[in-house]
């Protein structure tokens, strides 16, 4: 670039470990400041955001937007830093797929109020008050975004440039994009920067035929170093998830558990897994194969979708039937923020 461009950073519902990651290219960072006047990074830089929205659309030359959108405030800040950018990157599985907070697509909006602010041990609640997108006190009107019912991906908002995996992204892939984007030598829109193939590719284990009769828990063994963690019985997502982080888990002796994302070509992660996994039970017998996943697997949804539940083609639990009723107050929030 011949002068400094502009780049946004924005963490939306997340851990905020994809800000912690940003960090995690270490004296790159400087390289980073020269390049581009940060304008905004709640995290890390004191700015405003009715200093972006009087900036003319398509002045941010790069937005890296981390996070899924939970509520209307996020859904705002997403579509505000699409209008000015020029270029938005999905930022992390969050962002990407909906990873964690995607999860909370099991339950309703009510069903999450219930648990948070009525049912837990520790909630002394005896009024019982849940949050209120407006509340009268005596100094004016107090607003919260609105809460809703289902979690969002970046892109199921507003249009996305480009998508960076991981929960969270390894530093080394933020540089490589970093200076991907700095050079103009981006693949085409809509692309995932970073490897097409599969952490199997990348990880050292020795791998033969899968026979698995028994699926384990991680605490119930400890694996051979050498060898496939799949074959061994451990659920190993490396065989449906795309390569990028070096098979750093599988390497240590822990499984892959799928935050990079699908490899090129999968539309859904979960699925795809539960095919690769199918394919390798060693047994015909319908029973015989319930029992080897009940008793394996306890837990599908966190073990297929821990990442990509709100961007598969579930997405989520079916609303009840006053579903659509009970998002007008969701409309109205829209048109408030």
């Amino acid at each position: 670039m011949s002068e400094k461009g502009k780049l946004a950073l924005y963490w939306a519902a997340s851990c905020g470990g994809c800000e912690i990651a940003v960090l995690g290219i270490d004296d790159k960072i400087l390289k980073v400041a020269e390049a581009f006047d940060i304008v905004l990074w709640p995290v890390a830089v004191d700015a405003k955001v009715r200093s972006i929205e009087k900036m003319p659309d398509k002045s941010i030359d790069l937005c890296l937007f981390n996070g899924a959108i939970r509520t209307s405030e996020q859904e705002y800040m997403a579509r505000l830093l699409r209008q000015k950018s020029k270029v938005l990157v999905a930022f992390g599985s969050c962002a990407q797929e909906g990873c964690i907070p995607g999860l909370a697509n099991v339950a309703t909006r009510e069903e999450i109020f219930q648990i948070a602010y009525h049912d837990t041990p520790s909630t002394d609640n005896p009024e019982g008050i849940e949050p209120q997108t407006e509340t009268e006190v005596p100094e004016g009107t107090l607003y919260l975004p609105y809460f809703y019912d289902t979690v969002k991906t970046l892109d199921q908002t507003v249009e996305v440039d480009y998508y960076l995996p991981g929960c969270p992204p390894e530093p080394e892939r933020i540089w490589d994009a970093l200076v991907a984007i700095l050079e103009r030598k981006l693949p085409p829109p809509g692309s995932v920067i970073g490897s097409e193939t599969t952490v199997c590719n990348e990880c050292p284990r020795t791998r033969s035929e899968k026979k698995i009769t028994e699926f384990k828990r991680t605490w119930e063994i400890i694996p051979d170093p050498d060898i496939c963690l799949l074959e061994q019985g451990l659920v190993c997502c490396g065989i449906a998830t795309r390569a990028g982080c070096g098979a750093l888990c599988p390497t240590v002796g822990s499984p892959c558990i799928g935050c990079h994302g699908p490899n090129d070509g999968v539309e859904d992660f979960g699925a795809r897994m539960m095919t690769a996994l199918a394919s390798v039970i060693d047994s015909d017998d319908p029973e015989e194969i319930q029992r080897i996943i009940e008793e394996g697997i306890p837990d599908p949804i966190g073990t297929f979708y821990r990442f990509s539940l709100a961007h598969s083609q579930l997405r989520r639990v079916a609303l009840p039937s006053n579903g659509r009723a009970a998002a007008a107050p969701a409309e109205k929030a829209r048109e408030e923020v």
